[in-house]
């Protein structure tokens, strides 16, 4: 799977601080990197109605185990609401015995500056 682009279902007002969050998953087998995959695209519809979410993209590399999301919300709040309902919590849950490591980040950014770049977000979740 590509990457998909940055998808914007909300368009944030200019030069406004938005919350980013990035993440990096390494699942253990290649199992469960197909079982990511395939609930990727309930996650990825919940992302694009879910009220508050800015723009969204995530990097797909499932030979090497490992998945990298990006996104920016207009709250923190507006990000543990999408986390909490929909297809992302029971997904995330579901996956969870299939993690090796994930790691998190978040950030104040400016509207101004989105998409962030994926060096940035390598950079932050290294």
């Amino acid at each position: 799977m590509p990457t998909l682009p940055w998808t914007v279902p909300n368009r944030p007002p200019q030069a406004t601080e938005v919350h980013v969050f990035a993440s990096r998953f390494e699942t253990r087998t290649l199992w469960g990197a197909l079982k990511f995959l395939a609930r990727t695209p309930g996650v990825w519809r919940q992302v694009g109605n879910a009220p508050g979410a800015y723009g969204a993209t995530l990097k797909a590399q499932p030979f090497r185990r490992t998945f990298w999301t990006l996104s920016a919300w207009e709250s923190p709040e507006a990000l543990k609401e999408f986390a909490r309902s929909g297809p992302h919590a029971p997904t995330s849950r579901g996956l969870s015995a299939q993690m090796r490591d994930a790691k998190f980040a978040s950030w104040p950014a400016s509207s101004d500056d989105l998409p962030v770049s994926w060096a940035e977000v390598r950079q932050r979740l290294t």
